[in-house]
């Protein structure tokens, strides 16, 4: 038996949109990756390090499938969501709505994954799923690793029944889109509000701008974090440019966000956000070439220039949501 959807399956640059675009655009709805991502107030920051991780982790996006719960709220979207601990329930919560027609997004470890090149666990992985057989899963995942691709039912499973950090419990999800949906560019004010509210007010000290400080004192000590700087350091700077991001740690999709929404709303607040995350966005870059640099040379130097550019953007992004946290009251 086999059952496959017909869907416009090219994947983008992150999983959680790449996945959203899928399924959006099944039910006549087509954004942009970057509008996606800023309608969801995906942008964040978390300096992320614990006794029992090998490495720090420096996120620059909400924590998954939060971007999704945010857009659907955003658009009055129906999002339908199931969880399971049973294997079996797990796959019949998917096969039902795909023998229905509908594609189904799903979280779950891409380790697992058949076609990951450099498998690495992650239990925050988005993938849009149209179609299966007997053995295989036919499903969407970003640029980076393949657009439409296919692997084992056997590995789907694996990957969705792993535990671990940000794992779900076998997590599957449809979107259905209202017939009088309100119009996305509406809630861009509201989206951007929301997401610099977050950024600038964190809970933590790890997360926001103040997570950003604390990564600018910290990163300069990594070569004494680690017994293997030569593997680690370069593996951080691979996650923060290519790990499905775009590049820049999340900043170049909303970079493009904020040009797409400056050329719907005339506000001098919008060009003052896109001018910073536009150059925030570059000195990512050169951050991730200086922690990659450390790795390969073990020059110290290189981390304490890295840090200095931690702080310039920590300076960098606070301006920058401050200006654009004032758009509600434009």
């Amino acid at each position: 038996m086999t059952t496959v959807i017909d869907v416009d399956a090219h994947g983008m640059q992150h999983c959680e949109t790449t996945t959203l675009g899928v399924l959006l655009r099944h039910q006549g709805l087509d954004l942009s990756e970057p509008m996606l991502f800023g309608l969801g107030s995906g942008l964040s920051f978390v300096y992320w390090d614990s006794r029992n991780m090998d490495f720090p982790f420096l996120g620059g996006r909400a924590k998954p499938f939060e971007l999704t719960r945010n857009l659907a709220a955003r658009l009055g979207l129906e999002l339908l969501v199931r969880e399971t601990t049973s294997p079996r329930k797990a796959w019949d919560n998917v096969a039902y709505f795909l023998d229905d027609g509908r594609p189904v997004g799903l979280q779950l470890d891409s380790y697992h994954l058949d076609y990951f090149s450099s498998p690495v666990h992650f239990g925050g992985h988005i993938v849009a799923m149209y179609g299966y057989d007997d053995r295989s899963a036919y499903l969407v995942d970003t640029a980076q690793q393949g657009g439409a691709v296919t692997t084992s039912r056997n590995s789907l499973a694996q990957a969705r029944a792993a535990r671990g950090p940000m794992t779900a419990r076998q997590r599957s999800f449809i979107i259905t889109a209202p017939r009088n949906m309100p119009a996305p560019h509406r809630q861009i004010v509201p989206a951007i509000a929301a997401c610099a509210r977050a950024f600038l007010n964190p809970p933590i000290a790890n997360l926001g701008h103040r997570g950003i400080e604390k990564a600018s004192k910290r990163v300069p000590l990594w070569l004494q974090r680690t017994d293997n700087p030569q593997r680690d350091l370069p593996q951080a700077a691979m996650l923060m440019e290519k790990a499905g991001t775009g590049g820049a740690l999340f900043r170049n999709l909303y970079r493009d966000f904020l040009a797409e929404c400056t050329d719907l709303l005339m506000s001098d607040h919008l060009r003052t956000g896109h001018a910073l995350y536009t150059e925030a966005a570059a000195l990512w870059t050169e951050a991730a070439a200086l922690i990659k640099q450390a790795g390969e040379s073990a020059d110290a130097q290189c981390l304490v220039r890295a840090g200095s550019a931690l702080g310039d953007l920590a300076r960098m992004e606070r301006e920058a949501m401050q200006a654009l946290s004032r758009l509600e009251s434009t």
